[in-house]
């Protein structure tokens, strides 16, 4: 059974860092994409930051050189560091893994306050 497990989250000032870990129970690990999305309260889930199989990154304009998301294909595990965060970036993160075969697994989430 494959599985999601985020950790990391928490309370910083603007300006402040976090890192986000992603912990991806199964063996398919290895053949998926690992993204972040986050929802604001209020707001609707939106895509943070994509690396593929094969290590290509994508991110969102909004934290491009802020955040850096990263994979260990040896601990099944993906991070994402965030640096200077401002206070709309509060919001739960989810960590998503999209396989080969193009299905979808989500994280619970964790909550990222950033005050002002």
């Amino acid at each position: 059974q494959v599985q999601l497990v985020e950790s990391g989250g928490g309370s910083v000032q603007a300006g402040g860092s976090l890192t986000l870990s992603c912990s991806v129970s199964g063996s398919i690990f290895n053949r998926s994409a690992i993204s972040y999305y986050r929802q604001a309260p209020g707001k609707q889930r939106e895509w943070v930051a994509t690396i593929s199989q094969s290590g290509i990154i994508n991110n969102r304009n909004s934290v491009k050189g802020r955040f850096a998301i990263s994979r260990d294909n040896a601990k099944n595990t993906v991070s994402l560091q965030m640096v200077s965060l401002k206070p709309e970036d509060t919001a739960v993160y989810y960590c998503n893994m999209r396989t080969d075969r193009g299905m979808d697994y989500w994280g619970t989430g964790t909550l990222v306050t950033v005050s002002s």
